[in-house]
């Protein structure tokens, strides 16, 4: 694509940004992909369509999509009390879930009735011990998340945006699948799609990666332990590449022709794409954007990384930015913001 309505490097000096990449897809394929600047400031580690970025949040997306598999082969239904399939964990009933019932759906759109506890689901530090587990953090028995996780409003009566609920969810598919949440990722979406510079990373690292974008403040300064870590696979864990994000997002376009390599039905991803509950800018999994033609979105925001995921899915064009810079403002007010309003200058 040719942005001609701005010089992206000059705006990246501008915001401080480290390194950028980014994945456009017109017509259901990969169109084109752009990358700028470095994996750490001071170096000449140059950003390459297969540098892997931290995608915190929009681990949600890619999470979402390995539920709609299991689904579709008959393991979950969306609509059935998630303590059915929960084996190594029971979520409390109290008043609030016992008589409407915890679901994935509900899980998916963030209408569980789950909160997340204040200061919670922070970055993996070795000062906290051990990387813990889900089974931990549900239960309370860490830093991360200090009180057992519960509901503490009725599902379906309010949205609250929940990284509890996505381990929740994480939890129902180890228990289902038999394997860890990464391998199910890796076994069912990743290898079938070729996702290779896709990838979960649940400890801290010591040294610098080839390939893996250094973690950067808004000013510039390199983030303790130079990659943030999520130890939240299904949550926040993700990392990886605009390319494979863009192969995801691809994959779940071509599923509503019924031509997706997962052998996704159109009937599900219609489902993902609709309205649920008592928020109608929530599907599962996404957030929605009703317009002429519909929008869909992902954000990833952490220490040192942020990203954004946009696309109208009928109309099969979309893009995907990563960069290796928090700049402390939400996505579409700072670089990633500029991009898109020269996109539709161009």
């Amino acid at each position: 694509m040719n942005l001609k309505a701005i010089n992206i490097p000059e705006r990246m000096s501008h915001h401080k940004v480290a390194g950028l990449s980014m994945a456009f897809v017109r017509n259901r394929v990969i169109h084109s992909t752009e990358t700028y600047g470095v994996l750490e400031y001071g170096t000449d580690r140059d950003v390459l369509p297969n540098s892997i970025f931290n995608a915190c949040s929009i681990s949600k997306f890619t999470t979402a999509m390995l539920v709609l598999k299991f689904v579709d082969q008959g393991m979950v239904s969306l609509d059935r009390d998630v303590n059915d399939y929960l084996k190594t964990w029971q979520l409390p009933t109290n008043q609030y879930n016992r008589h409407e019932k915890v679901t994935l759906r509900s899980l998916l759109c963030h209408q569980s009735g789950m909160t997340d506890p204040e200061g919670s689901f922070e970055n993996l530090s070795a000062e906290q011990g051990p990387t813990p587990t889900i089974l931990e953090v549900l239960t309370g028995q860490t830093s991360y998340c200090n009180e057992p996780i519960k509901v503490t409003s009725k599902p379906f009566s309010a949205f609250h945006y929940s990284d509890a609920g996505f381990c929740c969810i994480e939890q129902i598919l180890e228990d289902l699948g038999g394997k860890p949440f990464t391998q199910l990722m890796e076994e069912f979406i990743f290898e079938p799609l070729q996702m290779k510079n896709s990838l979960y990373i649940s400890r801290l690292i010591d040294n610098r990666q080839t390939n893996l974008a250094c973690g950067h403040h808004k000013k510039g300064e390199l983030v303790n332990d130079l990659y943030t870590i999520y130890p939240y696979a299904a949550a926040s864990g993700l990392w990886s590449t605009p390319i494979d994000l863009a192969t995801l997002l691809i994959e779940g376009m071509n599923s509503l022709h019924n031509e997706g390599k997962l052998g996704l039905p159109m009937t599900l991803l219609i489902e993902m794409l609709s309205p649920q509950g008592c928020a109608p800018w929530t599907g599962l999994g996404v957030f929605l954007e009703q317009s002429d033609n519909l929008q869909i979105s992902s954000l990833g925001w952490g220490i040192g990384y942020q990203s954004l995921l946009l696309a109208n899915p009928y109309e099969g064009t979309g893009i995907v930015m990563m960069m290796n810079t928090d700049l402390g403002v939400h996505q579409l007010e700072g670089l990633m913001g500029e991009i898109l309003q020269a996109i539709k200058a161009d």
